[in-house]
């Protein structure tokens, strides 16, 4: 019997030294994680946690802690990117708004320092004041259109739009601008109706947008088209010019905010650099999704895709 005894108490024991070398060593090893932890976290280097231990565990546990690392390492890229962003954004917003505010004050000193001004110099005035005063009512308008539209303030409420119709009404609305520019026009939009779940309000603006920028941008292409094609699932439009077109690699860029081309600061085609992005803001909105394929002087195509209305969406 005691023989017995003293068995099981050098089993007992050897399991307890063994327990206690086990924890002595998993405390050593969770301490050198936690040191490399730290030094990864305070040099902000992509760096990752090595697998020094055969306890299964911790190897989970590293794992879970890697996933961590790369997920705040990107999180600190994207706002590092964000941050830049918003710097460049505020800069472009107080210079395109610092234009006409200029020209607004100089005529409007013009006036204050000359009362006796002849009246049709006057009235000449009031209306470059009037038109300069417009242009910056609707650049600060646009920049609150893209903050609503962010944040999720928008409202666009969704149902069935017939965008044949949309289409139409919006070419036609720069019939004028279009010949004054020689441009040719070619449109390819079935005579009958297409439906699309969407907002027309909303379509017809992004339409507006892009018909815009094909005229500010294909002008050496001398045309502009409008194209419209069931897809099965969804309703395509397609607007398209044959200029100069964008690089591949700045072809994303142009959805960005306040992203212009190097020339577009020439007054003839200077634009607010929000076009684009609240057009891609609106078409996500409705659900959808818009793209751009650029071949240049051959098809530069902005694609708007719009989910086809059937039943079940309504």
């Amino acid at each position: 019997m005691n023989v017995l005894l003293v068995a099981v108490i050098v089993i007992l024991a050897g399991f307890l030294i063994a327990r206690s070398r086990s924890n002595a060593r998993r405390t050593s090893e969770l301490r050198q994680i936690r040191g490399k932890l730290e030094q990864i976290l305070e040099s902000r280097s992509g760096e990752k946690l090595l697998y020094m231990t055969r306890d299964s565990e911790l190897q989970v546990l590293m794992t879970d802690i890697n996933r961590l690392l790369d997920s705040n390492l990107k999180a600190s890229a994207e706002y590092a990117r964000t941050r830049i962003a918003s710097r460049k954004m505020l800069a472009n917003v107080s210079h395109d708004l610092r234009t006409p505010l200029t020209v607004v004050l100089g005529y409007a000193e013009a006036l204050h320092l000359r009362p006796h001004i002849e009246e049709d110099e006057r009235n000449e005035l009031l209306a470059r004041l009037f038109g300069k005063t417009k242009e910056a009512v609707r650049l600060i308008d646009t920049f609150f259109d893209l903050a609503k539209l962010e944040s999720g303030d928008a409202d666009i409420p969704l149902s069935r739009i017939n965008v044949s119709e949309t289409c139409r009404q919006s070419i036609l609305q720069f019939h004028e601008k279009i010949e004054s520019l020689g441009f040719e026009v070619l449109l390819d939009i079935p005579q009958g109706p297409m439906y699309a779940l969407g907002n027309e309000d909303a379509l017809r603006r992004i339409l507006d947008n892009l018909i815009s920028n094909a005229l500010r941008y294909g002008s050496d292409g001398r045309t502009i088209g409008l194209t419209l094609r069931d897809e099965g699932a969804s309703v395509r439009v397609d607007v398209w010019d044959r200029g100069k077109g964008i690089e591949k690699a700045h072809q994303e860029l142009v959805f960005e905010r306040l992203y212009v081309l190097d020339d577009s600061r020439n007054t003839k085609m200077q634009g607010s650099g929000l076009g684009l992005t609240i057009a891609r803001r609106l078409a996500e909105s409705m659900g959808g999704s818009i793209e751009l394929i650029s071949k240049p002087y051959e098809r530069n195509i902005f694609i708007v895709r719009l989910r086809k209305f059937n039943l079940r969406n309504s």
